[in-house]
């Protein structure tokens, strides 16, 4: 009798959880739209027979075909959280007992979404709806007569049927991409250098290694990070962490592993992330460092230790750094106007300038005590004026006061004039003094109308916390707005000797992309 009571006991309990389960489910699906719904079909179609996908109309319908073939089970929600991640509706993952980070880090063993399917996925969100039309346009000879393309992953859907898209033969996807948009070629082929990769890790270790410094994915003076380590991963190992590189899934058999492998390259989606700017050119690109120390009257002492520190810096970073020392203002004007014109920019990635010299709202000091705009310099390098630079980004970062002096502590000086002058205007907005059009960042040493501050010995706080934080945080991924505001909070915390002093820096930008350094192969210089 004791014991039937445990059994009716038991089964009540599981009756429970599954009524719990289907409840969450429910949950779920009641704050799913249709395009969501539609994503998720799109997302499975790998997991899922294409014929039953046809037929669902509610997320409700996938669930039931999900636990029909085990993937989504009470006890192990995984896939539907990978999914929910997948189609960013992150808010819906707390349901089932997950969060955004808490996905991230076990995707790369638990994973059951292909690259493949994420490259599709990705390459469909960045298509708009006049590109679809376009799209559309190249390939009607292709396409059923009358059809209407409600959207690009039906398009993509479509395609597969027809035979002309695979995970391996992607060449319809390029040529369409070349015609209609050359940026969403990047995310083909981020795929497809992966895919190479992975072939590679069994094959040729150090062709896959070489890859891997290519794509920029891992520091390559990491102590994790050996050619070696390549050759460990073979189909009879279990599914263990290589030194936190690789990972094996033996279960899902070598063709679909190979694949899912790629995952575990990916920092910050590195591979996926249509959203970051290229990067990986041959060479990165110019840097400019104007410093300027002696003015007629007065020395920027520790300025050299900033010009230093940041040629040092972005040299690491693999930019072609080139320092100019005291320049008036038309000096400067006519070294705009000489790098504004250097072919050698269309074989670069990037373009970066840094004027170190004192400052008013809006404008730098020549030498001469006489004002350039900060709009004037930025000008020189929009699409119209500098076309090889065009659609790459431009970071100018100013370590100049933007204000009135202020009586200057022990050890502390300003980057303010030190002779009266007549300044061009009152004040300038920050946003003024970049160009309308995209890609131009904006590093400001402080904000409209305030001093910024140099120790005569160290440098200033600006440069030297810019110099500090891009040696940290490039090595771990970050893109430059993540970096810059760390720079703002570590200026912040500082405080003239006097202890009544502070100061705040300011980015302002149009960029359209994130902008993440590669990681160098080097350790960070100091």
């Amino acid at each position: 009798l004791l014991s039937g009571r445990e059994t009716v006991g038991s089964s009540n309990m599981e009756n429970d959880a599954s009524l719990e389960f289907s409840q969450q489910l429910f949950h779920i699906g009641e704050n799913l739209v249709t395009e969501d719904v539609t994503a998720l079909k799109f997302l499975c179609m790998d997991l899922l027979q294409l014929g039953r996908l046809e037929g669902v109309k509610s997320a409700t319908d996938i669930f039931k075909l999900l636990m029909a073939q085990e993937y989504l089970k009470a006890e192990d929600t995984f896939l539907l959280a990978e999914l929910l991640y997948r189609i960013k509706c992150h808010s819906l993952l707390e349901k089932l007992g997950y969060t955004k980070e808490k996905v991230q880090k076990h995707l790369h063993e638990k994973g059951r979404v292909s690259p493949y399917r994420q490259m599709l996925y990705e390459l469909s969100e960045n298509i708009t709806n006049e590109m679809l039309k376009e799209i559309t346009f190249l390939l009607q000879n292709r396409l059923p007569k009358r059809w209407v393309t409600p959207s690009a992953l039906d398009l993509l859907t479509l395609l597969e049927k027809q035979g002309l898209l695979t995970k391996d033969n992607v060449q319809i996807l390029e040529s369409i991409c070349k015609t209609v948009s050359p940026d969403l070629l990047e995310i083909i082929d981020c795929y497809k250098k992966a895919k190479v990769l992975c072939y590679n890790i069994f094959s040729s270790p150090e062709t896959a290694a070489k890859l891997l410094k290519e794509l920029g994915v891992l520091p390559s003076f990491c102590p994790k990070m050996h050619k070696r380590k390549c050759v460990l991963l073979c189909s009879e190992q279990e599914g263990t962490p290589m030194d936190g590189v690789f990972l094996f899934q033996p279960k899902v058999g070598l063709k679909y592993m190979v694949l899912e492998v790629l995952v575990l390259f990916s920092l910050k989606n590195t591979f996926f992330n249509s959203g970051s700017y290229k990067m990986d050119g041959p060479h990165r690109g110019f840097c400019l460092i104007i410093n300027n120390v002696n003015f007629n009257s007065s020395q920027r002492k520790g300025s050299c230790k900033d010009a230093e520190q940041l040629e040092r810096v972005f040299t690491w970073l693999g930019l072609d750094v080139r320092t100019y020392t005291d320049l008036t203002s038309g000096a400067i004007i006519n070294l705009m106007q000489t790098w504004q014109h250097v072919q050698d920019h269309k074989d670069r990635n990037c373009f970066i300038c840094c004027i170190l010299s004192h400052g008013k709202s809006g404008a730098i000091y020549g030498t001469d005590y006489k004002l350039v705009s900060i709009r004037v310099l930025t000008t020189h390098f929009t699409a119209k004026q500098c076309p090889q630079l065009a659609a790459k980004p431009k970071l100018f970062f100013i370590q100049a006061c933007q204000g009135n002096n202020i009586q200057r502590p022990v050890f502390v000086d300003t980057d303010g004039p030190t002779p009266d002058s007549t300044p061009v205007q009152e004040r300038v907005s920050l946003l003024e003094s970049i160009p309308e059009e995209a890609d131009f960042l904006l590093g400001m040493a402080t904000v409209d109308g305030c001093v910024s501050f140099r120790h005569i010995e160290e440098g200033s706080w600006y440069i030297q916390a810019l110099c500090s934080k891009l040696q940290l945080l490039v090595p771990r991924g970050e893109d430059i707005l993540s970096i810059l505001t760390q720079v703002n909070e570590d200026v912040a915390k500082r405080v003239s000797p006097s202890g009544t002093k502070k100061q705040m820096p300011q980015p302002a930008y149009t960029l359209r992309r994130k902008f993440i350094f590669p990681i160098p192969m080097a350790p960070p210089p100091s």
